[in-house]
């Protein structure tokens, strides 16, 4: 029998409204999972139980007085470690702020309590959210929940490995280079890196740098769908911020993919992929591809993509770390050392150049939509790796310049500004989870959600494409 913590979270909360299901039921499940489980992956690492209880005998009491219901009414979430959440502990990943309480909810996480949302626990990530393995000075590294030997990707990969282990029907998650997605395909769930403004992001440290994205992860297109429904709003705090995500459906009801012109892709046409995963993903291809009315194999035009991603990269850190890095070196990780130093090596013309060259990805890709209305391609480019190894430096025997061009294939994407979802489909050639990414431009939120639900519904009815689930007796 399905324990209430392996429900949907559009399910755990349709029986939360029916009286069919406890929100105080719901909790007890998910922290006897966590309790069963997180010893072996360490995804959770704050928790205060008592606020989680009192909030969910809260809702419950809501829902028997008849009152009106929030979208999540009485569904436990899980947080990225990088949003401030009153009264439980916040460290960034940060020796910093390794005992940071904060007082106040950032705008998103208020967002999800005014809709009924129960904030459980927070989920491990690397420091400032920099890097894509989960490991930081405070709590360690986060495994992978199908070999916890294995890394789970960052920044959210405490939040894909809470979900995939049933921690929490829902988790928050935000994208940068790829820090949302690449978790996802790693772990076997979905997430959704919405276009910028969609959900606001008043925390930015340079506001008008727009490559970093809050977004939702859920065990499907759907669950992450309805947790992007509390998330978006209007905040001019955020300066992308706009009325337009109130457009968005507030239900997915599974476009005809027999309408859409889709475009794949194994590499983006600039980024290195190990070429066992280029295999999966042309078989994978081939298996559904004849969905679509219409496919071709192509690609955008990165032209530059590598040095404009690393100098603005470097911009955005500056920004964010430059006075910690003079005062407090010692205790800062090497990923924000060395992207802030990275950065700071860069000249004004430099950096010119960069807004100058990304700016002519991002109209050259908003064309490339002209002739096709969704792009498919892998969502990391090597399968998970030993967590002990902090980032791939070889891939087909050739050295790649930085620890960060593995991720090519998601931050090429960040460059454009796109609306992109991660979705499960099998496993790879190790017998790991395997995900692609389902593509638009910026303003396509409504399409790409609609196409990867459906394209997820596709995908479901085969036992080769299906989404892979944790062996959890092996993790107990």
């Amino acid at each position: 029998m399905t324990k209430p913590c392996d429900l949907s979270a559009l399910e755990a909360r349709r029986l939360i409204g029916a009286k069919r299901l406890s929100p105080v039921e719901l909790l007890e499940s998910c922290l006897e999972r966590i309790r069963a489980t997180n010893k072996a992956v360490n995804a959770i690492v704050a928790m205060d139980e008592r606020a989680a209880r009192k909030a969910a005998k809260a809702a419950e009491n809501a829902v028997m007085r008849g009152d009106d219901l929030g979208l999540l009414h009485g569904l436990p979430i899980a947080v990225k470690d990088l949003q401030d959440t009153a009264g439980l502990k916040t460290t960034y990943g940060s020796l910093l702020y390794k005992d940071h309480v904060p007082e106040h909810d950032n705008g998103m996480i208020a967002a999800l309590r005014d809709e009924g949302g129960v904030i459980l626990a927070k989920t491990n990530t690397p420091e400032f959210g920099a890097g894509a393995n989960t490991t930081n000075r405070v709590y360690g590294p986060t495994g992978n929940p199908f070999d916890p030997q294995k890394t789970c990707a960052g920044s959210s990969g405490g939040s894909a490995v809470a979900l995939a282990l049933g921690h929490a029907p829902l988790a928050t998650g935000s994208d940068y280079g790829g820090s949302l997605r690449t978790p996802a395909a790693f772990c076997g769930v979905s997430g959704f890196r919405p276009s910028p403004g969609v959900v606001p992001g008043e925390t930015r440290a340079a506001g008008l740098i727009p490559f970093a994205v809050s977004g939702p992860m859920g065990r499907s297109i759907e669950d992450a769908h309805l947790l992007l429904m509390a998330q978006i709003g209007v905040d001019k705090a955020d300066p992308f911020s706009s009325s337009d995500c109130l457009a968005l459906p507030g239900r997915l009801n599974g476009v005809d993919l027999g309408t859409i012109r889709a475009a794949f892709s194994h590499d983006l046409g600039c980024a290195p992929v190990d070429n066992s995963i280029r295999d999966v993903f042309r078989a994978r291809a081939r298996a559904f591809r004849g969905v679509f009315a219409e496919t071709q194999d192509r690609a955008p035009d990165f032209t530059n993509v590598h040095e404009v991603f690393e100098i603005l990269r470097g911009v955005y850190f500056v920004a964010a770390h430059r006075e910690r890095l003079e005062k407090h070196k010692e205790l800062l990780d090497r990923n924000v050392i060395d992207n802030t130093e990275r950065g700071l090596a860069y000249s004004l013309g430099d950096v010119s150049w960069a807004y100058v060259e990304q700016t002519k990805i991002y109209k050259s890709f908003l064309a490339f939509f002209d002739e096709i209305d969704v792009l498919i391609c892998p969502a990391a480019s090597v399968s998970p790796f030993p967590h002990a190894q902090l980032f791939v430096d070889t891939i087909n025997g050739e050295k790649l310049p930085t620890y960060m061009r593995w991720l090519a294939i998601t931050y090429a994407l960040t460059t454009a500004l796109p609306a992109a979802a991660t979705i499960p489909c099998g496993v790879d050639h190790t017998g790991m989870p395997f995900g692609i990414q389902v593509v638009g431009p910026n303003g396509s939120d409504a399409m790409v959600l609609e196409v990867a639900h459906a394209l997820e519904r596709v995908l479901a009815d085969s036992v080769e494409t299906r989404r892979p689930v944790p062996d959890l007796a092996k993790l107990a």
